[in-house]
């Protein structure tokens, strides 16, 4: 499908083709590709939709932005943030080609309405996850078409004023942190960096890179439990590229915040314990802490949790402290950029008194917490959304307002 473009002349057009997007019926992680099969049946009519929207591509003065990077400690930036939200299932969707995988697993096309809202509702950070591997050439080189339609939501986001988050996602089938793969692995990570970085040059400090998601060697034993000594020196390895050739193409990203990683972005010991620190006063940690599992996920287990009593405080509040401990004590801040608990049997009550806890604990840490929302509520599989992007209302106003109050107090 064609970009749209953005001049002054097609203002009214744009709004028409916001509000139209907002009316269309639709419904984290790959891991699980059967999601994205059943939530992309719900979408087809979305997707068919948003391929006729767009009239061309935008200019590069159109798309362009600029602001301030303040030469001040990552932690000052991090402290501005209160807590935020992700487009999940989006760009990062792998389904499809071309700039159509944004609709890939069955969410809507992306607008500008769409993005107001989550402003709207209070949150003032948005993390958009974008897997670039399946949009490179054999050169590496990343299609012109998707690096503009990513500015362009980027764009929605910074114009708010809100603080954007962007990644590098799903990445696992080429990035492998092992020492057979490492080589290549690194030299894509280092080529698809430098290109980003220097496309969002400009943009203030407003705008943050995170490296590299959930780095971890797919169906291996330790996956989820810290990795190996290889698997995490591997991280270790693509974390400096990341900050190097960041840092090399000058300009507002000598000063940007970049966010490192541990093994599979995870919160356990094992990982946190073990993963270099860079010497750079613009550094903090992305971590994803779905804690506890057996309330956040279902499993299907005898030990599953369908309600917040409080007996459970315990798991969220020590592993809080130990980020702090670990990272943002010894000047590295943290974000959790991944966190949140899927809908079970619409028990939105218990999720909020969770997520009341796991908030209000966090910021007491320093560390603010970007909701997971892949956008499905009522099927699919993972049921972590609360914002209903085909009518921009929320599924669960009283989850995201328990979230908007807890980092607020």
């Amino acid at each position: 499908m064609d970009l749209r473009k953005l001049t002054a002349l097609a203002a009214a057009v744009l709004m028409t083709v916001s509000l139209a997007a907002c009316g269309d019926s639709s419904s984290s992680k790959a891991a699980n590709e059967s999601k994205a099969e059943s939530a992309a049946a719900e979408s087809a009519v979305s997707a068919a939709e948003g391929s006729k929207d767009e009239q061309s591509a935008p200019s590069s003065e159109e798309l362009a932005r600029s602001g301030e990077v303040r030469d001040i400690p990552a932690a000052d930036i991090v402290a501005e943030m209160t807590t935020g939200w992700n487009l999940g299932n989006t760009l990062d969707a792998t389904s499809g080609t071309g700039v159509d995988t944004e609709t890939g697993w069955g969410n809507p096309r992306v607008t500008k309405e769409m993005i107001d809202g989550i402003k709207a509702k209070g949150f003032d950070i948005i993390r958009i996850p974008v897997t670039w591997g399946n949009h490179v050439d054999a050169s590496y080189s990343i299609d012109e078409a998707w690096l503009n339609r990513v500015q362009e939501i980027v764009n929605y986001a910074y114009d708010d004023g809100m603080y954007v988050i962007i990644n590098s996602h799903h990445e696992e089938d080429w990035r492998i942190p092992d020492n057979a793969h490492i080589d290549e692995s690194d030299k894509e990570n280092a080529r698809i960096w430098q290109q980003v970085a220097e496309r969002f040059r400009d943009y203030g400090d407003h705008l943050v890179f995170e490296g590299l998601n959930e780095p971890r060697v797919k169906g291996s034993p330790e996956e989820w439990n810290g990795g190996t000594e290889e698997g995490r020196r591997c991280v270790d390895r693509m974390n400096k590229t990341f900050v190097d050739t960041v840092r090399a193409t000058g300009g507002n990203n000598q000063n940007r915040l970049l966010l490192l990683t541990t093994y599979a972005s995870s919160c356990v010991s094992k990982a946190t314990k073990d993963v270099a620190m860079i010497e750079d006063k613009h550094l903090g940690f992305s971590i994803h802490a779905y804690t506890p599992y057996a309330f956040t996920y279902a499993p299907g287990e005898s030990w599953e949790l369908f309600t917040w009593d409080g007996s459970h405080d315990s798991e969220v509040r020590n592993m809080l402290y130990e980020l702090k401990q670990r990272f943002v004590d010894a000047g590295y801040p943290v974000i959790i950029t991944e966190y949140g608990a899927v809908n079970k049997n619409s028990n939105d009550a218990e999720v909020a008194k969770w997520a009341t806890y796991y908030v209000s604990t966090a910021k007491k840490c320093g560390i603010p917490c970007v909701w997971w929302d892949n956008g499905y509520y009522f099927s699919g599989n993972e049921l972590f959304g609360i914002y209903d992007r085909s009518s921009c209302t929320w599924f669960s106003d009283v989850v995201a307002d328990a979230i908007i109050k807890a980092a607020a107090e």
